[in-house]
């Protein structure tokens, strides 16, 4: 495993950091249904539905759901006719991820600085104002279909975005929070070849470093392999790591992602917690399935030595299935989702960092061998 040089804590700057991102403004999903996905996320993940945009607002090609929960804000879109982008988005790849929209300073600049260093653009700067101020917005590309959308709503009061409304339902109750706080990073699977090419592209046009890298030794089984490495901006409040497969005797799981999200995109996201015991707990009661993890990595004298002392309880952690792991500023510990769709593509991630700023290897070994456990009990390996 090759690790680059410490990088600074999270709220240094540096003269180098020409985009500074203040953190995730919101992450967009292309969705078949958009108000049976908001439904879900609201009972089973805990988010409280907010904001509608519909035809009952004025927008008569699609409508959104926007979910919020902690720090985190997603947008559930769909198309209202089988016609346009969004309808052949989820044609093609089924539910997933769109955007991950970045909360800058100054969209212009930051949409200036990343295409005149070879970022691709997709929305020219263009500001959305009404009635509570305005929010300006330009958008460049990422792997596959998946764009990055600078936000600066230093301007803007209102609930979310202009043309979004409150929703309203007078027999809802807003269901409870499960804990989940902020995003903590968001993962893309690419195809062969193509995870430096990425890497480079975060590098060159958006001025982030690599914070670690994981190659087919670090992570394989006896069939299959891949490498990642994790891109960070300049605070690290932004965490891209970016996985290709590599070969192996049969196909992959970032290649089985591949195959059935047709193409690269947003493998999972992961959503942080202060108490990971509770909110997965509470995730369980509701009917979230996750990731098994075998008995034998719960070896107490084997963790011990990988990660030695932690605060939880490690009867705890077995019992849920909590995955634990080291870096050198901390320990952290984290539980995989099974895929949220019938499409074995996005899944969810939950974290929560004890000090911990980067990943270990220990855990996304486990996590790639329990994928691959249930890439072959869908025939896929």
């Amino acid at each position: 495993m090759a690790e680059t040089p410490v990088a600074p804590h999270p709220g240094a700057k540096t003269a180098e950091d020409f985009l500074p991102i203040n953190g995730t403004d919101y992450v967009e999903f292309y969705v078949g249904n958009a108000k049976q996905s908001a439904l879900f996320y609201a009972h089973v993940l805990g988010f409280q539905i907010r904001g509608y945009r519909g035809p009952e607002t004025g927008n008569r090609e699609s409508v959104s759901y926007l979910l919020e929960q902690g720090k985190i804000r997603f947008v559930l879109t769909s198309a209202l006719g089988p016609e346009g982008f969004i309808a052949e988005h989820v044609q093609k790849h089924g539910d997933g991820v769109r955007d991950i929209a970045l909360w800058v300073d100054d969209a212009e600049k930051s949409f200036n600085e990343t295409t005149k260093r070879g970022g691709i653009p997709i929305q020219e700067p263009t500001v959305h104002e009404d009635e509570h101020g305005r929010v300006i917005t330009a958008a460049i590309a990422t792997y596959g279909d998946t764009i990055h959308t600078f936000v600066d709503r230093s301007e803007y009061d209102g609930l979310f975005f202009p043309g979004f409304e409150e929703w309203e339902n007078e027999f809802w109750e807003q269901p409870d929070p499960v804990g989940l706080k902020y995003v903590d990073h968001c993962v893309g699977n690419v195809e062969l070849g193509d995870m430096n090419k990425y890497v480079d592209y975060y590098a060159d046009v958006m001025g982030f470093k690599n914070l670690i890298s994981f190659d087919d030794q670090d992570i394989s089984t006896e069939y299959s392999a891949l490498m990642s490495k994790v891109m960070s901006n300049g605070n690290e409040r932004i965490k891209f790591p970016i996985n290709e497969p590599a070969e192996g005797k049969k196909k992959s799981q970032i290649e089985e992602y591949i195959e059935f999200y047709r193409g690269a995109g947003v493998q999972h996201v992961a959503l942080a917690t202060d108490n990971i015991i509770e909110t997965v707990e509470e995730l369980r009661r509701r009917g979230v399935d996750f990731l098994h993890v075998p008995d034998t990595y719960y070896d107490r004298e084997v963790l011990m030595d990988r990660v030695g002392e932690i605060d939880e309880s490690i009867d705890a952690l077995e019992e849920l299935g909590i995955l634990i792991d080291r870096d050198p500023d901390g320990y952290l510990l984290q539980i995989f989702t099974k895929p949220i769709q019938d499409r074995p593509t996005v899944f969810y991630e939950i974290i929560q960092r004890q000090g911990a700023r980067s990943f270990g290897a220990g855990n996304f070994k486990a996590l790639f061998e329990a994928i691959e456990r249930e890439q072959a009990k869908r025939g896929n390996l």
